[in-house]
């Protein structure tokens, strides 16, 4: 049986009790340290947000979640001095988000934040309806496109190459050489522009001992595995700071009533 999407909002209890531990460990350690994630992760604050976030269950796998997706609303425009989609992505739509849930502002934007899947199912297409879930839940909540800033998951491969030259590059078919850039791509999704610093994940270099297992015993650039570009490191500072890009994409959904 295939596993099925429900919003968090639907089914609190399964939010609540499916383990995503299986989830959690798809994702390099240090992609768990991004300071601007509690703006939306955190309980009291996600709670605003689960209308827009989704889980897919299977009956046959009692106790484990087969996949999440998370999205969130906020305002896009001129009028709130946001005139185009963020440079640092992720992080700030984050920011905009937990800014305009505080102000009681009505979002006219959505964006997708993240899609992940058991390695049972990756691999098998379900991603794809993932991404329909979310399309669909932003039509119905009156939402004309949804955006996601994604992290294509073969750049780690070649984490010395621009984003931009990764990103526009593509196949004899026109589709992106990236397999989640080319999901998206086959859902209707368009590049928009890359966002160069999508997340900033800073730490004190035994943080990132601990989070690497790397010694982190020279200056300069060292290639993490699992990092997208190469992480900055300052011996006589005691940091290394990772900066991730992502590429805005955007689905456009058309009108709930098209």
């Amino acid at each position: 049986m295939s596993p099925r999407i429900v919003r968090f909002s639907e089914r609190p209890d399964l939010a609540a009790s499916l383990s995503q531990a299986d989830l959690d460990s798809v994702w390099p350690e240090m992609m768990r340290h991004d300071p601007t994630a509690n703006l939306y992760f955190e309980p009291a604050r996600m709670a605003r947000f689960l209308d827009f976030a989704f889980l897919a269950y299977d009956d046959s796998r009692p106790g484990v979640m087969m996949a999440r997706g998370y999205s969130v609303p906020f305002c896009l425009g001129p009028q709130f001095d946001r005139p185009a989609l963020p440079d640092d992505g992720w992080d700030r739509a984050i920011m905009w988000a937990d800014e305009d849930a505080f102000s009681g502002r009505k979002p006219n934007a959505i964006t997708a934040l993240e899609i992940t899947l058991h390695p049972t199912v990756a691999g098998t297409g379900f991603s794809s309806r993932m991404i329909a879930a979310m399309r669909e839940n932003a039509a119905r909540f009156g939402f004309t496109s949804l955006y996601a800033p994604v992290r294509p998951n073969r750049k780690h491969l070649e984490p010395q190459r621009a984003m931009a030259d990764y990103a526009y590059a593509t196949r004899e078919d026109g589709l992106p050489v990236d397999p989640w850039l080319r999901v998206h791509a086959r859902a209707g999704a368009r590049i928009v522009k890359i966002a160069p610093t999508s997340m900033t994940v800073p730490g004190t270099l035994a943080e990132w001992r601990r989070w690497t297992g790397l010694p982190f015993d020279r200056d300069g650039e060292l290639v993490v595995p699992g990092a997208l570009n190469p992480v900055h490191v300052s011996l006589a500072q005691d940091y290394a700071v990772y900066v991730e890009p992502n590429v805005w994409m955007e689905h456009p959904i058309g009108r709930p009533d098209s």
